[in-house]
């Protein structure tokens, strides 16, 4: 039986990509379980209702990650 989990999208902040069949890969502010809100990224179905397998990173991942991106950027 799969784990049940709540979730509360708190923030949408954009779209990275998007598939033929609708689903966007998305970065999105979420409360899993009633917790702190996360940073996550993730492809949703296009109405919203089911989600893919994503990451999901904190205030200092974020910003280490933007930082890594920012050099691979610069090569």
């Amino acid at each position: 039986m799969p784990r049940e989990f709540e979730y509360e999208v708190v923030k949408t902040y954009g779209s990275l990509s998007e598939s033929d069949k609708g689903w966007k890969k998305e970065i999105k502010l979420i409360s899993w379980n009633n917790r702190e809100p996360k940073y996550d990224i993730r492809e949703w179905s296009p109405d919203g209702e089911k989600m893919g397998k994503g990451v999901t990173l904190s205030r200092e991942e974020i910003e280490n990650l933007k930082k890594l991106l920012d050099e691979i950027v610069a090569e």
